[in-house]
């Protein structure tokens, strides 16, 4: 069919898979999904024309429609096909595009805006697809002709391919630029200011743009602690184990590991009132993917386009990924996960500890290395949450290895199984144990409690003259300065709660 006939609305796709050589490669599909995007919301326009550059749609009813769109947006005027119809009616256009059935048609395709990206880059891809045709075309054409001369043949090509070279560079479209930015955008992006997803500025747990990972033997209550903040992302509850959740447009769950258990977990906390909420912003997948995220790194982004997600839960890691432990497939993984956190998507991740670690005590702090898997699926990690306890019992500890500001816990926590709700033992918490504390805690006295008796190590001394420090810090504390070592010894700072502290809590 020649290339400026107009095709009807339900021409299909599938000839740009397997064209012959001489039929151009396109994606009608692809560019009505664009422009109807476009129609819907006009900020469409600034994330897509970048990729699209110029020239990019086949059909040239569609190249008319785009550059309408453009006028439209450039003005400030609305893009919605009502609209841009009056504009293609002013221009003589309409007629030539198909009328008004096929721009309200474009309006009416079945694809969200979320994706607009993703489909702006096939109809870039055959563009740039149908310019190479195009100059092989031509090379075939001089080549036969019985007078030429291969060195000039071969000269033209070589200044063609250059010429392309140096256009998909210095396109906004181009693989080597597409997400190059200035260094003060950089800085100024990257959400540094940002209010946790879940946490405090000074505790965060889940920061924008960095993965949350909870890790922890079955049965010590991953997904009852994940269903917490998912649905505290969905403005079902405020907090989860006391700290603030920031809300969430929509929540892509990845129910792939016994996703039958992973619904009944997820009744305790549900009623009647909830139905609007999650029918609308709570998407459910059911068992295995079409594929796993190291055989296809862009799947993890396409789903949360797909379903203009802007969270994804993964439940649980081992059912994403061919294998855990291969070092080169956990990279791919990496970077899926970085892709998808590139395009604006927050990532939560339920993972499994080793064997070897099962029967670790439940008060006894884990390390990294003892999360299965590859030691870059915990590399690439915002955040590291490990639960240790027993399978089923209600009573667990909760450890911050990897964070992304100041650490939480360890924290002992309680699990209520038929509410499916999460309690903090308040005698684990350093406010508390600090206003009840008649002659003060020294770092020293602190970390003992926190780590539930012996003789804590270095590292516990530390992380709890941090927890005084931020105390003191916030007024809920006065400091006794210590004294320096010698021939006497030393004598460690003494902290008090302040006045403030106490008549704060009674």
């Amino acid at each position: 069919m020649p290339q400026g006939t107009t095709l009807p609305p339900q021409m299909p796709s599938h000839f740009s898979q397997g064209a012959s050589p001489l039929e151009p490669p396109f994606n009608v599909d692809a560019e009505r999904a664009v422009l109807g995007a476009c129609m819907h919301e006009a900020d469409v326009i600034d994330a897509v024309r970048p990729i699209l550059g110029d020239d990019a749609f086949y059909r040239p009813a569609h190249e008319t429609i785009w550059r309408a769109l453009l006028t439209q947006h450039r003005e400030g005027n609305p893009t919605d096909p009502i609209v841009l119809t009056a504009l293609l009616q002013q221009q003589d256009d309409l007629k030539r595009v198909g009328g008004p059935a096929y721009v309200f048609d474009l309006a009416n395709a079945p694809y969200g805006t979320g994706s607009a990206k993703h489909h702006a880059e096939i109809v870039r891809e055959k563009a740039d697809l149908r310019r190479l045709v195009s100059s092989a075309l031509r090379t075939l054409q001089q080549a036969q002709d019985p007078s030429a001369d291969p060195q000039a043949i071969r000269s033209e090509v070589e200044a063609e391919v250059r010429a392309e070279r140096e256009r998909a560079l210095a396109s906004g479209q181009g693989r080597l630029n597409r997400f190059a930015t200035n260094g003060w955008s950089f800085v100024t992006r990257t959400g540094a200011d940002a209010e946790p997803l879940w946490g405090t500025r000074e505790k965060t747990v889940w920061a924008p743009g960095e993965s949350l990972m909870i890790v922890g033997a079955p049965g010590v209550g991953k997904t009852t602690l994940a269903h917490q903040v998912i649905f505290a992302r969905l403005g079902l509850q405020e907090t989860a184990l006391e700290m603030p959740v920031a809300p969430s447009r929509r929540v892509l769950y990845l129910a792939m590991d016994r996703p039958k258990q992973i619904a009944k977990a997820m009744a305790r906390r549900v009623f009647p009132t909830d139905e609007k909420i999650l029918r609308e912003r709570l998407v459910v997948w059911e068992g295995p993917l079409p594929a796993t995220f190291d055989k296809e790194p862009d799947l993890l982004a396409d789903l949360a386009a797909a379903h203009q997600a802007d969270t994804i839960v993964i439940d649980s890691l081992k059912d994403a990924l061919s294998t855990m432990v291969d070092d080169s497939l956990a990279v791919a993984f990496h970077n899926a996960r970085g892709r998808a956190l590139r395009d604006g998507v927050e990532i939560m991740e339920l993972h499994h500890q080793r064997k070897a670690a099962a029967d670790t005590p439940r008060g006894q702090r884990p390390s990294l290395d003892q999360v299965y898997g590859s030691t870059w699926i915990t590399a690439g990690a915002g955040s590291v949450l490990f639960i240790t306890g027993r399978s089923g019992d209600p009573a667990v500890t909760l450890h911050h290895l990897k964070t992304p500001t100041g650490e939480i816990g360890p924290l002992d926590v309680t699990h209520d199984h038929v509410r499916g709700t999460t309690t903090i033992d308040p005698t684990k918490d350093p406010a508390v144990l600090l206003r009840n504390a008649p002659n003060g805690l020294t770092a020293r006295d602190l970390a003992t409690v926190l780590i539930g008796g012996g003789d804590p190590e270095r590292a516990d001394i530390e992380k709890a003259r941090r927890h005084l420090s931020r105390l003191h810090d916030s007024g809920l504390a006065t400091k006794a300065e210590g004294i320096a070592g010698g021939a006497g010894g030393g004598q460690q700072a003494r902290y008090y709660p302040s006045a403030r502290h106490l008549t704060a809590v009674g």
